[in-house]
Parts: structure tokens; sequence; C-alpha cells
């Protein structure tokens, strides 16, 4: 109780204390939560790349079109699994332009044999699955479908008209068959259609005065390949490569072998939050000692003890570093709620608090106190009674 009366009764040095210390527990929690934004939407994306090859037109690069005649030598070849194809189109044309916060979304198709092979897993939250032989069919992600307010049986104009639309551009209505379950990973921003849909939107994305003379459903974005269990996947990327005419196949290790931002964000934050809230609760506890030297050299005069003036003042600079950790996260999980929602609409969401995030900023609030307190503490309890308590 002495420790709560002793923050009341000096609000204005407690004020600012719990505000230092939340400051930084904000700018921890936020960049923080960037850095978990990246490692859920990277996570499936990092294990599809290292579990399978790419395989693109030579001619073109990465991202272009590739004809599907090119499967089957590359089937042909010795601890290859399977090959298939795969269709990615911008969902949104005008927004596919790459920033450091978020990911485009994206208009897929996923050959069923794919869930036998690949590292993502996805479940349907509503609704069902594609039907094979069908078309003008989607499946959603999680957040395009709160993005669309679309839910099974309405329908969804894909892809979505861009302001400046050429005159060019065609946008297709598909029903909503399922929406997949949230997943904070890269099924939340996709639509998934049949493959008759993708081969048919690729087409139109391709130029005017090229979409015309290529036959649709011979082509695909990329091969997706699979290796027979225990096959050195760089290896077989390379014997495509030196066997397949035409293609450029990626080795699995090309796509992860860059460091995983979240570490670094991560890294980053604690930089920021651990020196200044330390500063902080040190600078506050340091005032309080003076403040209160009359009252601890009461107390050490009636017998108390070193380590029991040391554990009241460290007791005292956890309190404040908690509650400042606790005013921190609060403001944290309220700004990235605000800023994820209007991001949404330009493409970009790039905060996810978790429960870990949480509870290690908390950590670090407490931590910081009583480190913080822990110098001051020491320093009360060399001072000499009979001169503090004749100071003014």
């Amino acid at each position: 109780m002495e420790i709560f009366r002793s923050i009341v009764e000096r609000r204005l040095r407690g004020a600012l204390t719990l505000g230092g210390v939340a400051a930084g527990i904000l700018a921890f929690t936020l960049t923080g939560a960037t850095a978990e934004h990246f490692d859920a939407r990277l996570a499936d994306g990092i294990a599809y790349y290292r579990s399978s090859i790419q395989v693109a037109d030579a001619a073109s690069g990465p991202g272009a079109v590739i004809s599907l005649g090119k499967i089957e030598p590359i089937q042909r070849l010795p601890g290859v699994a399977v090959a298939l194809p795969s269709i990615t189109v911008p969902a949104r044309p005008s927004s596919m332009v790459p920033t450091p916060f978020g990911l485009p979304e994206t208009i897929v198709y996923r050959d069923p044999r794919d869930r036998l092979y690949g590292a993502i897993q996805t479940g349907l939250a509503a609704g069902g699955p594609l039907e094979p032989s069908r078309q003008g069919q989607v499946v959603l992600g999680a957040d395009l479908a709160d993005e669309f307010g679309a839910t099974v049986g309405d329908s969804v104009s894909l892809p979505v008209r861009p302001p400046n639309a050429s005159p060019y551009f065609v946008s297709h209505t598909f029903r909503v068959v399922g929406i997949l379950k949230k997943a904070n990973a890269l099924p939340d921003i996709t639509a998934e259609v049949g493959l008759l849909d993708a081969q048919t939107l690729l087409q139109e994305s391709l130029p005017a005065s090229f979409r015309d003379r290529v036959d649709p459903t011979s082509l695909a974005s990329s091969i997706t390949v699979y290796g027979k269990p225990g096959t050195d996947l760089d290896r077989l990327a390379d014997l495509i490569n030196a066997n397949v005419p035409g293609v450029t196949a990626t080795r699995p290790t090309d796509y992860v072998t860059s460091i995983d931002p979240g570490a670094q964000l991560t890294a980053i934050a604690a930089l920021l939050a651990v020196p200044f809230g330390a500063a902080v609760v040190a600078v506050g506890m340091h005032a309080a000692v003076i403040e209160r030297r009359g009252e601890i050299a009461l107390k050490m005069a009636f017998g108390a003890k070193a380590v029991h003036i040391v554990a009241e003042h460290v007791l005292e600079a956890t309190t404040i570093g908690l509650a400042g950790g606790v005013m921190g996260v609060a403001v944290a999980v309220g700004v990235a709620a605000v800023l994820d929602l209007a991001g949404r609409w330009v493409g970009i969401d790039i905060f996810l608090i978790t429960g870990r995030l949480a509870l290690i900023a908390l950590g670090l609030a407490g931590t910081l106190g009583a480190c913080g307190g822990i110098v001051p503490a020491l320093r009360a309890t060399r001072l000499d009674p009979d001169l503090a308590l004749r100071a003014p």
C-alpha cells in the first residue's frame, strides 16, 4: 500500500515516469508487432519455397507466363515427384507496387495435388472447396472476405477494377463457395479459382497486343516442382536448367538465404525500448530518493536495514514499470487496430499483436523498472540518517 501511496502522492513524477515507460513499451510493441506480422506472413512462404522448385520461362523471367508443354520434360527427369502448374494474378492490379509494409492480394490457382506435397495447408471456415468441373467459383482468404464484406453465396468481381483502368481491362463475377480460416499468413490475402478461370485471367493480364495470340489453356505463371524423398532440390534445380531448354529453375535456397526481417525488427524494438525505459525509470526513482530522503532516514533510524530499503524501492520501480507496460501495450493495441483498419483500403496491413508479444512487452517493462530502480535504491541506503533528517 505504501508503494501505491507514494506514486499517488507524487502525481507529476509518477505520471512522467509512467508515461516514459509507456512510450518505450509502445515503441517496442508496435515494432515487435511488425516483426510478428512479417514472421506470420512469410513463414508459410519460406516453408513452401524451401520444399519446392519454382520454374519460370527463361526469356521473360519470374512472374511471366510459361507453356504447360514444359511439364512433361521436367516430369521425366530423375528425382522429380511431380511438376504442377501454378497461376498467380493480381487481385488489385493498381496496388501491385511492392512495399515494405504489405504483400499484394492475389488470385491463385493451386493444383489439387499440391496439397499432398506443399507446405501450405489451409482449412475452411465456411462453405466448401471449388468444384473441379465448374467455372465462376472462388474461395476467399479471411482478409479478402472481410475486405469485400462477402459471405458464402455472395458474388464478387475479380480482379478489382482500378480507378485508371484501361479500355482493355476485364473483370469477372465469381460466386463465393468457401471462405478460408484466418491464418495470419499468405492464404488470408488470396482468392483461389479453378484452372480455366485462372488461365483466362492470366491471358487477360497480358498486354492487349499479345493476349489474343496465345491459347490460354496452354499457359501458367510458373511450374512448381516437388522432388522425391531424399532428393537434393538445389541439385534437381540445376538438373532442370541443364536438361530442359527455355526455362529457369530457381534453387530453393535462393528464396530463403536472406535473414528473416522479424528478428531484425525485434532487435530494433528492444534497442529502442530498453535504454529509453531504463533511463526514465532511473531518473524517476532518483528523484524519489531525493524527495524522500527524510522518510528514508527516519526508517533507517528506527532500524530498517539496507536490504529493506533496496527491496522497497526496487518493488516500487517494478510496479511503475509494469503499470507503464500495461499502458504501452493497451495504446499499441488501439493504434495497431486503427492503422491496420485504415491500411486495408490501400492494401497495407502491417501489425500483428500476439499474446506472446504482449507477455514479452510486459516482462520487459517489469525488468526495466527493476533495473532502473536498483541504482537509486542502492544510493538510498548510503544516506546518512543524521544529515538527511537535518536537511530542509
